[in-house]
């Protein structure tokens, strides 16, 4: 064999073991079980068609344009509170002893407690809303930006019916978020969470809107407003007060809640929508109160069990159960058995939308309401009123006339001089429940049902809640002499 038959015949030869090799692999993946496939197969997949040059993202699904412009605009809250034994007594005998003025054991004495959520800013001059449980029964509170700079806050005012509190910090120039319109976003729009779950300060999660118009029954305010976002970004304890944004980088409600069987997310988080926070805002640093409007009705879902006697045909709309006398739905003519299906031209769909509708304005505003009595559709203007079926509006610091007795906030001189955190004043005692039971003029109301009471709209809300059960209040005269008092509401 010649040196040219050679070389041919070592390459034939390299060629053969070539195609054993390559023959033998092939053979022996396919003898393979399956249970040996990499477990990574699809994500091996999966990133290389993203990485592929011809798939497009559609445009909308970046992410990064709303979190970058958002981040800034989120702040970590710190609550620094006085709390009380959990259900306000440590036993039997507590409640007996503080019902009839007696000291508690120690158990029941305040200790200090501290809370986290999340804030938006909404001015450049410091303004910034988050959720009244963030806040509530603070002595002190803390913001910290997402630059690290701290500030001490404020309160401005809170709302417990819908959730909401507004705080302010000392400060100019801050960025702060563009407020959108939560009642064009749709089901399965991307949305955007951010806040400080777990104390991690600035994250951004992300989701679809799962519905709209949710009652959770979370709010146990007897005037509780739900209608909530809900979604399935992620949301977990820090969150709250955060923001809710759409992929502009526009708020579109206010992160509240979770539905969780742990105490964690678990698929589904809620927010207050921006059209309610709004109108909240406003009225809270013009006025430092929320101005409830209501229709005066008592009202239920159409598909609500008890009305199964009724025959409602009707599928849309809400039954209205029972009209309040002198109030702005008796006044328009509204009558039990109507179904209201539209305010102000808003299809209305549940209970929780209706409420929404309404609480969007203030008392002495007129709204549409388009209602269906005897098969025929009819729509009437009624002009609203307050929870004490009046129009006017009531600031924090006016006086209030509650059973005979004029009470007001007490002056920073005064929370000074009782030696207290905040109070209600009750002055010019009449006749009723106060004077029955036995208070005198310049007694400070501290606490109902143990529940700590700093001014006239903590107040309020507590007592609407007791209607029909008994109270106890405990506050302090000018001399220092602590007092409780029992009464009937």
């Amino acid at each position: 064999m010649n040196r040219k038959q050679m070389m041919v015949g070592l390459l034939f030869a390299s060629l053969f073991g070539g195609i054993v090799a390559l023959g033998g692999y092939k053979l022996f993946e396919k003898e393979q079980p399956s249970s040996f496939q990499s477990p990574l197969e699809n994500s091996v997949k999966f990133s290389s068609y993203l990485n592929d040059s011809s798939f497009i993202v559609p445009e909308g699904l970046n992410f990064v344009y709303a979190a970058e412009l958002v981040t800034p605009r989120v702040v970590h809250i710190k609550n620094t509170s006085t709390a009380t034994a959990r259900n306000g007594y440590g036993s039997p005998d507590d409640m007996l002893r503080e019902f009839f003025g007696q000291p508690r054991d120690d158990r029941g004495q305040p200790r200090p407690e501290q809370s986290a959520g999340s804030g938006v800013i909404i001015s450049e001059d410091g303004y910034i809303v988050t959720n009244n449980h963030v806040v509530e029964n603070s002595s002190e509170l803390e913001v910290t930006l997402s630059d690290n700079r701290v500030y001490k806050a404020t309160l401005v005012g809170t709302d417990p019916n819908t959730d909401i509190a507004v705080i302010k910090i000392d400060e100019k120039n801050l960025p702060f978020i563009k407020f959108g319109n939560s009642d064009i976003v749709k089901v399965g729009e991307w949305v955007l969470a951010v806040g400080n779950p777990f104390e991690l300060t600035s994250t951004v999660t992300a989701g679809i809107v799962s519905a709209k118009g949710r009652n959770i029954g979370i709010l146990r305010e007897r005037y509780g407003i739900e209608s909530f976002i809900q979604t399935d970004a992620a949301v977990n304890p820090g969150n709250s007060g955060g923001a809710l944004v759409n992929l502009r980088g526009e708020l579109i409600g206010i992160n509240s809640a979770i539905a969780t069987p742990t105490g964690s997310y678990a698929g589904y988080s809620f927010a207050v929508p921006v059209s309610l926070v709004k109108k909240d805002v406003a009225d809270l640093i013009e006025y430092g109160m929320v101005q409830r409007a209501v229709l005066g009705i008592e009202i239920v879902n159409v598909n609500d069990p008890r009305l199964k006697d009724e025959k409602i045909s009707d599928l849309n709309g809400v039954y209205v159960n029972s009209v309040y006398e002198k109030s702005a739905a008796e006044e328009a003519g509204l009558k039990k058995g109507d179904i209201i299906l539209e305010i102000n031209s808003s299809k209305v769909e549940n209970v929780a939308e209706l409420q929404e509708l309404v609480a969007r304005n203030r008392p002495g505003d007129k709204i549409e309401v388009t209602y269906k009595r005897d098969g025929k559709t009819k729509t009437v203007s009624a002009k609203l009123k307050n929870l004490d079926n009046k129009v006017e509006i009531v600031k924090k610091d006016d006086a209030y006339i509650i059973e005979g007795a004029s009470l007001r906030n007490a002056t920073e001189k005064e929370i000074e001089s009782y030696d207290v955190d905040g109070g209600v004043i009750i002055e010019d005692i009449g006749n009723g429940k106060w004077k029955d039971a036995g208070i005198k003029d310049g007694f400070m109301i501290t606490s109902v049902n143990n529940r700590p009471v700093k001014e006239i709209n903590e107040l309020r809300g507590l007592l609407r809640n007791s209607a029909g059960d008994g109270v106890l209040i405990k506050g302090k005269y000018a001399d220092g002499k602590e007092a409780y008092y029992g009464m009937g509401w």
